[in-house]
């Protein structure tokens, strides 16, 4: 039986990705009067603020100081957080909050494992802050995703091994972040997530069940 659930934020527990495309998409605009296509989104799913402008600002060929950059960064966030103001529990994604609940009555604890530095205000305006043990600091990890760190720090915070868990992603770098970690890849997405260990095309499918299955396979794997 897996002890820890790992959670990424943005697709996963709500649909905040949207939001911070359109911060980005505006800021881009203001700034440099371009436009970014919306293939470019996917690109920028599930890593942190700073390598999202860094993919934003290769796309576009542009160079900017150190000190630019982090204006940029910090206006787009800025933007972010203003948007959220309209949150509340009805953006919880559908089957999020009976997955939530069937972790808790069996006894599986639950961390946020997001690039995402404003993870508690987001879960607070969900209404979900009760239900995560931990949330895992992306500001004190070495590298983001696709790196590990992230989810290595979210098991550490519950006190537990990352093969007694599971992770749940929407994006490929994040899968990828919780395969190195030792952890158990649960995806929810398209096929492009097919290196998790276990993919459900979207967050209504999830089912503990096929996730206890999932992760029994893995450690048997692993034997």
């Amino acid at each position: 039986m897996f002890k820890g659930a790992l959670f990424d934020l943005d697709g996963v527990i709500a649909d905040t990705a949207v939001f911070h495309f359109a911060a980005w998409k505006n800021l881009v605009k203001k700034h440099f009067n371009a436009d970014l296509p919306d293939e470019l989104e996917e690109k920028t799913k599930g890593i942190s603020r700073e390598d999202s402008l860094h993919v934003i600002l290769n796309y576009l060929n542009i160079q900017v100081s150190d000190e630019e950059f982090r204006a940029l960064a910090s206006e787009k966030n800025e933007a972010y957080v203003e948007a959220l103001n309209v949150l509340n529990p009805n953006y919880i994604l559908p089957g999020i909050t009976s997955f939530i609940s069937d972790l808790k009555s069996n006894h599986v604890k639950i961390a946020l494992a997001s690039a995402s530095k404003n993870g508690p205000l987001i879960l607070k305006k969900l209404g979900l802050s009760d239900a995560f043990d931990a949330i895992a600091d992306p500001a004190k990890v070495a590298a983001g995703k696709p790196a590990p760190d992230i989810f290595l720090a979210a098991a550490k915070s519950l006190n537990l091994d990352p093969k007694d868990c599971i992770g749940v992603e929407d994006a490929v770098a994040g899968v990828s972040a919780i395969n190195a970690s030792g952890a158990t890849s649960i995806a929810v997405g398209g096929v492009e997530l097919s290196q998790a260990t276990k993919r459900f095309n979207n967050t209504s499918e999830l089912n503990f069940k096929e996730v206890l299955s999932a992760w029994q396979s893995n450690m048997a794997l692993e034997r």
